[in-house]
């Protein structure tokens, strides 16, 4: 009976460090998603700044020109 609470006790054991092998290997595999997920964000945000940056200054130029721009102004008789 002895024997077999053991045998019992050692399924039990090899079965958990089956499960944690398992465990190690998906967190790892989730670790380099993660990396590589926050290496993409970081890129995003670096980009959607330049955007937000060039957009302001098309705005920029915009506005200079319509400022400047003669045959904007319509003369008072039209």
């Amino acid at each position: 009976m002895a024997e077999q609470h053991e045998s019992e006790l050692q399924t039990r054991v090899a079965d958990l460090e089956s499960r944690l092998a398992f465990q190690d290997d998906t967190i790892e595999t989730l670790n380099q998603l993660v990396t590589v997920q926050s290496e993409q964000l970081q890129l995003m945000q670096h980009k959607l700044q330049l955007l937000g940056q060039r957009l302001q200054q098309l705005q920029e130029r915009s506005d200079d020109n319509d400022n400047n721009d003669p045959a904007a102004d319509v003369p008072p008789h039209y």
